[in-house]
Order: structure tokens, then C-alpha cells, then sequence
């Protein structure tokens, strides 16, 4: 391992969507080593395969990227800092070559290389013959049984082709499905010279990553106490400062907005986990040994982390074409409002029951009693229809059209939006797994050299990446106290994985954790949120965290893709959580 000082990494993209300068602004931020992008969120992925099916000649990429990243080719070579970003999307080649084509039109010598080995759409038959059955993370059902025909698939990668191209002399490195904290773990991998077996490092680094790889979260963006927030009208991009042993220290650019404390960073790493081990194709991170300390401002160092081989199986999103999907949002204005969403749906079964597979009628929030305003007594409804076929769901915007006049009185639509006319596609997720021993991970270089990643000594067994099971806390029963929205003690974040939500709840204040320890058992989340009542939940202590988390199995359907949920991907499951009263002690300070 090197003695080497530690790399700074700075994250410029969350998702497919994020801020389009974001490349600017950390160029003309503090200096880095290393600028990371990550675009390929699960949702993205399933956008991104039916655009790719239907305009293959447009490529699989995120064309976008080359739009940020070419006017700042030249001062990225000057100051050599590296590139790497998961862009490549379903064709990373064909970026790389794109990216080629920018370097040599800007006079630059820049070296351009590419992971490959994600995508397995074209290998799938190959797999069932040799007896692979790609179950399903959640149900544990083989593919075979889905009963469409899947349009992509695409192992999670880790982070040691990246490692292998930047070894080899690469500039900017682009990637298919790694996972995100891969675009981290490669970098820090190169930079240190880490062996895939050195699991302690490596899961110092995925944690890092975790951190990062979500730009703005880290800094203060989607965080509930968004109020404390400095700058938060526009909140810089994280850095990550990894050291050779892989601990490190989480900060921003300093003259941007944002801030970076341990709640900050305490709010990504409980988002989108699953419990406390992490596992990630590099390392399983042991995220209950997590502990954070703030050493400076916008500054919050993480150690230890103890990591331990990486599991034996490779995650694969796998996506599939199931149907149509078209919506429309109305409006009611009180009184009788639930009366009024009663008849919109009566009457639009009456219209449509025989034709549409699903039809969902969803009211949103409720109108204010004496309402100051109209808008104050106007209730959004959401109406969504499914079908298998495109043509079922024609009579749609008709049928919505139609009860203008005999429908609930002032039914109304927002007149400065656009209609919806045409169905578009409904894709559905199938979070599969394979043996990591098939897949073929290798870095290809601007030559045509091919470098395979190298791979641990070991694998994990089922039993060392089981979740612990934590066991329920012996609340004392209520005696009187004072009730108090939870969000005035708590902070929470939520996010998803595929079908399930998970949501980690934490306090800053350590004379509130054993309050909430014992508040949050089981059975009181499903009374805080009715919703999961049916639900089978999983809970999990994380006390150096003071953070209680929930992975809620089943609440998103089969995948964000593919729910009918309005909050499709549950990113407001905590802040519903924090609306909620609960009782404290009166004595309970704060």
C-alpha cells in the first residue's frame, strides 16, 4: 500500500438530469485529482434502454456528458486531472469514441478509455443454458418465469477496471453499470496501489463513494434540516479526500454554497442501503463500524471502516417492456372533495374498466377548512392507466375530456400544461443474480490493448453478507409526556432499491438517541406510517450513527420504473415519517 497523500475526488453528476455547469464550477473550485460522474440511477437505466431500443443509431450513451465536458478538455489536460464517469450507459466504446473524436478536434493528446463487460443482454440465453437462473433479489424467482422479453441487462461493476485503465495511462476513463461507489473505489484503487484484497481499504473507499457519489446530497441538497443550510439555493459539489488506509475526509469547494457536517454525510450514507453490510462487488462494507468526526469546517472525517470480502454474487438490473402507461393530473376544490374524487372515479371506471388493464385514482393532500385562498381548497388528483397494449389506452384523453360537463362540480385541469395525448412505454425492473466468476470485466484502452480486472483471493459466504438481525427494543410503556413532531427531533432520509423503500431516521443529539431507539420499534412505524402496515419490514440500529433504519420489502411495487405510486421512488417517505407526532418524556431536552 502507498504512502502517497490522500486523492481528492470531486463528484460533478448525481444523476441524468443534475446541473449542466457543475463541471465548470469544480474546475474553478478547489483543486482535485480526479472528476467523477455518475449518471445511471435505476430509473435512468430503464429510460435509457427503451430510447436505445427504439433510436439505436442515436447511441446508449449520455450525450449530454459530451456537451459538459468539451469545453474544458484543455484545462483538464493542463492541470492532468483524471476523468471517469458511468456515461458510457449502454454503449461505453461508442462514448470513448465520441470522446475521441472532441480531444483530437481540440489538438489535445489525452488518452480516452473504456470499461466494458456490464452488459449481458446478449449473454442471457448462454447463462439459462448453463444453468444460471438469474433470481430475483427479492423474490428469488427465476427469470425465466417473468414472462416478457428483457430489453437490457447490466451486472454492477466495481471499481478495478477503472483502476487498470487509469494504470495504464488513461486520461478519462468511461463506464457501463458500475456500481456508484465503483467510480470512487477505481480512482482511489489506482491512486494507492490496492490489490482487490486489501477489503479494509476498499470498503473505506466504497463508503466515500457512497458518500459522493450522489453530488448535493452530501453538501446539504434533499436534507431535512435544509433550513440550517447555508447557500442552499444552490449547493456545491461534495469532495471526497481518501487516504491510503481508506479512511477519509468528506468537504466542498470552499467558495460554494452547501455545507458538509456529520448530518450531511450521516443522510447519504443511510440512503439506499439495505442494512449494515454494504455489499459492493470490491468489498462488503460493515457500515454499523462507521463513525464520523467533524475536524474543520465543511469537513468530516470517516474511520474506521472494516470491510470483508466481497459477495460471490453480481448484481444485474435487468429491464423489460411490460406495457403503456398515460396520466393526467386534475383538480376538486372543497367542499365534498372526497365525494367528488368518489364520482371522477365511478364515472372513469364506467368509461374505461373494460379497456385498461390498471386505473388508479389518486387524491393529493386535503383542502384547508375556511380556506383563505381558492388554491387553498384545491386538491391535485392524479389519474394513471396501464395497458399491455398501446391502442387500449387511446380512449383515454377522451374519456378524461369527456367529464367536463357531468362530472364532480368545478372539475378542472391546470390549462397552461400540455395534455397528455400518447401513451409512452411502462418498463419494469428485475434485480437478478449471477455468479461474479462469469463476468468478464475488462478495461480497453485507446490502442485496443484489453486489461482484465483482477479479482479477490476470496469470496464471501451467505453467511458472513447476511444482514445482522438487531432485536426489538423493550420500549417502557407510555406514562404521559408531550407530543412533538418527530421532525423537530429527527432527521431522516429515504431512498430505493428496486421494489423496496428503506428510510434511516437519526438525531444529532446524543442525549435523544435511546428515545428514539426504544420509540421506533417495528410496530410503531407501521403505526406512523399505515401504508406499511401489510408490509414486511426490516430494522436495523446504527448507534455511532444514532440512526434507527427501515428497509420497507415491496413498497415500491417491482421497481420505480413501474409503480403507480406518485412518490415513485418513496424520496418522501422520511419527511412523511417526520410530519408524524409521537410522545417524548417531559423531560426529554430539546
Amino acid at each position: 500500500m502507498s504512502d502517497r497523500r490522500p486523492i481528492r475526488i470531486g463528484n460533478f453528476s448525481g444523476y441524468l438530469g443534475d446541473r449542466f455547469t457543475a463541471i465548470e464550477e469544480a474546475l474553478a473550485g478547489d483543486p482535485v485529482d480526479v472528476l467523477m460522474g455518475d449518471y445511471l440511477a435505476e430509473v435512468t437505466l430503464a429510460g435509457l434502454a427503451t430510447t436505445y431500443r427504439q433510436n439505436p443509431e442515436r447511441g446508449g450513451f449520455v450525450a449530454s456528458f459530451l456537451r459538459q465536458l468539451a469545453p474544458h478538455l484543455g484545462v483538464i489536460a493542463e492541470r492532468g486531472i483524471k476523468v471517469v464517469s458511468n456515461a458510457g450507459g449502454f454503449d461505453p466504446a461508442g462514448m470513448a469514441a465520441a470522446l475521441r473524436g472532441l480531444v483530437a478536434e481540440a489538438g489535445l493528446s489525452l488518452r480516452v478509455a473504456h470499461v466494458e463487460g456490464d452488459n449481458l443482454v446478449g449473454r442471457l440465453e448462454e447463462f439459462h443454458a448453463e444453468g444460471f437462473a438469474l433470481e430475483n433479489l427479492d423474490t428469488s424467482a427465476p427469470l425465466k418465469d417473468w414472462g416478457v422479453e428483457p430489453i437490457a441487462a447490466n451486472a454492477y461493476l466495481g471499481g478495478f477496471g477503472i483502476a487498470e485503465a487509469l494504470r495504464a495511462g488513461a486520461d478519462i476513463v468511461v463506464t457501463g453499470r458500475v456500481t456508484d461507489a465503483s467510480l470512487t473505489v477505481g480512482p482511489a484503487a489506482w491512486w494507492h496501489g490496492w490489490t482487490p484484497d486489501d477489503w479494509d481499504a476498499l470498503a473505506g473507499a466504497v463508503t466515500a463513494g457512497h458518500i459522493i457519489e450522489c453530488g448535493a446530497h452530501a453538501t446539504g441538497g434533499n436534507f431535512s434540516g435544509f433550513r440550517t443550510v447555508p447557500g442552499i439555493v444552490r449547493p456545491g459539489f461534495p469532495i471526497g479526500e481518501i487516504a491510503a488506509d481508506g479512511s477519509s475526509v468528506i468537504t466542498k469547494h470552499a467558495r460554494d454554497g452547501g455545507m458538509v457536517t456529520v448530518d450531511t454525510v450521516t443522510a447519504q450514507l443511510v440512503y439506499e442501503i439495505q442494512g449494515p453490510r454494504y455489499l459492493n462487488p470490491d468489498a462488503t462494507v460493515h457500515l454499523e463500524t462507521v463513525q464520523l468526526s467533524e475536524v474543520g469546517r465543511d469537513r468530516v472525517a470517516i474511520a474506521p471502516v472494516t470491510g470483508s470480502p466481497p459477495p460471490a454474487t453480481a448484481k444485474v438490473a435487468v429491464f423489460a417492456p411490460i406495457g403503456f402507461e398515460i396520466s393526467t393530473m386534475l383538480f376538486c376544490t372543497s367542499p365534498d372533495v372526497e365525494a367528488k374524487v368518489a364520482l371522477l372515479r365511478e364515472q372513469l371506471e364506467l368509461l374505461l374498466g373494460d379497456v385498461v388493464d390498471e386505473l388508479d385514482v389518486t387524491a393529493l393532500g386535503t383542502a384547508a377548512p375556511d380556506p383563505a385562498t381558492q388554491w387553498a381548497a384545491t386538491v391535485p388528483i392524479r389519474v394513471i392507466a396501464t395497458a399491455r397494449e398501446r391502442e387500449q389506452l387511446r380512449a383515454f384523453p377522451q374519456a378524461v375530456s369527456s367529464l367536463y360537463l357531468q362530472g364532480f362540480p368545478g372539475f378542472h385541469h391546470d390549462g397552461h400544461a400540455q395534455a397528455a395525448r400518447e401513451p409512452w412505454p411502462r418498463i419494469d425492473y428485475w434485480p437478478a443474480l449471477l455468479p461474479a466468476e462469469v463476468l468478464v470485466h475488462r478495461a480497453v484502452m485507446d490502442d485496443g490493448t484489453v486489461i482484465d480486472a483482477p479479482t479477490p483471493s476470496r469470496v464471501a459466504t451467505d453467511d458472513e453478507i447476511a444482514q445482522p438481525r438487531h432485536p426489538e427494543p423493550e420500549a417502557a410503556p407510555p406514562t404521559g409526556g408531550r407530543r412533538v413532531m418527530l421532525g423537530d427531533l429527527a432527521h431522516a432520509r429515504a431512498g430505493d432499491k428496486g421494489g423496496n423503500s428503506n428510510v434511516g431516521l437519526w438525531v444529532s443529539d446524543p442525549a435523544h438517541w435511546e428515545w428514539l431507539r426504544t420509540t421506533l420499534t417495528t410496530d410503531a412505524f407501521r403505526t406512523l406510517m399505515p401504508e406499511a402496515r401489510e408490509l414486511t419490514l426490516r430494522r436495523h440500529e446504527f448507534p455511532h450513527l444514532r440512526a434507527v433504519h427501515f428497509v420497507l420489502e415491496g413498497l415500491l411495487g417491482t421497481g420505480g420504473s413501474s409503480n403507480l405510486r406518485v412518490d415513485q421512488i418513496g424520496k418522501s417517505v422520511g419527511e412523511y415519517l417526520r410530519s408524524r407526532y409521537v410522545t417524548v418524556p417531559e423531560d426529554l431536552p430539546g
